[in-house]
């Protein structure tokens, strides 16, 4: 796949921006400012519905608009396609596919695939586990469209239900500020019969995203080894393990985290399965199923619920008490490991970017073995990352995703870039981009 066009209207930066793209290597050059990552930013957008800069969309309308507008035409194999999103701050965002009839924003996942590299992706590694869910879901919902709307079921009813939790902890603290004479069992029994009801519909829709995210993870696995190792010496195995909060696996610095509570969590995704890391020693926590013999590994979505109404259950009291929906896929986390130990807060800068280089080029090995058609290689995307990197890892990284059919980068100079990627250069100067082609320096090829 590939894109051959990109337009933007009132987008960032631009009031109106057109770009030509072939396959192949296409280098973005210009000063830092003048608007490259605005336009990687918006083809990403098609792929994912979301800004890998920013969590709103009020930022991505150029000031003084009232919406913008992203359209791309693809080719995928033999056919072509327009993809278009309008972005509305406030409103709901609107999608056309082919210039038909507005559609909703989320069909138009799955026809896009990129994968972004970019700055921001540190925080894989060393923020804190909603950016790791983020990573997860995004990648879920490009694999498996339908998956949007399980997850944006799943959010209604959260959103519900931490409601109701907050009111019925406003009215305990009332009752018990008035004195015992006026407390009324009645309210709380309301209170607990309407909870058994969102319990149902959170469970429903939390184990069809758990059970996606935990098959997501054994997916990723070998593919987040061999990335790490092809960027690296080769001498840590990286491994990926998905802590689920029903089975007791609380994340301690996520923003409504509790107290730490006893730790494990199922345990799924090694990453080199039946293999020892690499100082010889045997993983303790791999295939050993948390809390007295407890774990997800190989359960279906019934069970999958059925463990998750228990986890409510027992963690209905503390909710009450917190007026937070403490357990469920909204608390979970992904542990990565390098060897036996976490990277994050252990890893060197240097192995923390290539272990978030990793994740990303094992989202893209995950989307090339479910390509489904001729032509359905994802577009990769780096965005100002060669700048990060030392020689060594620019030169590893050039090397493998030169491989793609088309490959977007940015670049503030043309000596960011490795020798062994080449391409095309195309100059991007304030508010278009320079219909010129900049030529690629001597220096540049090799």
């Amino acid at each position: 796949m590939y894109v051959e066009r990109l337009s933007l209207t009132d987008f960032r930066s631009y009031t109106q921006a057109d770009l030509e793209l072939s396959p192949g290597v296409t280098v973005l050059v210009g000063q830092n400012g003048v608007g490259k990552t605005n336009i990687v930013e918006a083809l990403g957008m098609l792929s994912t519905l979301g800004s890998h800069r920013v969590s709103s969309d009020a930022p991505l309308v150029r000031f003084g608009a009232d919406r913008a507008l992203v359209r791309a035409g693809f080719v995928r194999g033999a056919q072509r396609s327009t993809l278009e999103l309008e972005i509305n701050p406030g409103r709901a965002n609107r999608g056309r596919i082919n210039r038909g009839s507005p559609l909703r924003a989320r069909d138009l996942l799955g026809i896009a695939r990129t994968v972004l590299f970019a700055p921001e992706d540190l925080a894989l590694v060393k923020g804190d586990p909603s950016a790791r869910r983020k990573f997860l879901d995004e990648l879920l919902t490009v694999l498996l469209p339908h998956l949007a709307g399980t997850r944006a079921d799943y959010d209604r009813v959260l959103k519900q239900r931490n409601a109701l939790l907050k009111s019925a902890r406003a009215s305990r603290f009332s009752r018990r500020s008035s004195g015992p004479d006026s407390r009324d069992s009645s309210g709380g029994a309301t209170v607990e019969s309407t909870l058994d009801v969102w319990d149902a519909h959170l469970a429903q829709a939390g184990a069809r995203l758990l059970a996606a995210r935990l098959t997501l993870v054994d997916r990723l696995g070998p593919h987040l080894d061999a990335a790490y190792a092809q960027l690296t010496d080769g001498s840590k195995v990286a491994r990926a393990l998905y802590r689920s909060s029903i089975e007791g696996a609380v994340p301690d610095d996520d923003s409504d985290a509790g107290a730490p509570e006893e730790a494990g969590g199922v345990v799924r995704g090694d990453a080199a399965a039946g293999r020892e890391p690499a100082d010889g020693t045997a993983d303790d926590d791999a295939g050993s199923p948390p809390r007295g013999g407890r774990g997800l590994a190989g359960l279906g979505v019934a069970e999958i619920g059925e463990r998750f109404l228990a986890a409510l259950a027992e963690a209905r009291p503390r909710e009450l008490e917190r007026g937070l929906t403490l357990v469920g896929p909204h608390r979970d986390d992904l542990e990565l490991l390098l060897g036996d130990a976490p990277a994050k807060g252990f890893a060197s800068h240097g192995e923390t970017w290539s272990f978030a280089l990793a994740l990303r080029l094992a989202s893209y090995y995950v989307m090339l073995d479910d390509s489904s058609v001729a032509g359905d290689e994802p577009i990769l995307i780096l965005d100002d990352v060669f700048a990060e990197l030392d020689a060594t890892r620019r030169a590893r990284l050039a090397a493998i995703v030169a491989k793609a059919e088309q490959v977007l980068v940015t670049a503030a100079v043309d000596a960011d870039i490795p020798p062994e990627l080449g391409g095309r250069r195309v100059r991007v100067v304030p508010g278009g981009v320079d219909d010129a082609e900049a030529p690629v320096p001597e220096s540049d090829r090799g």
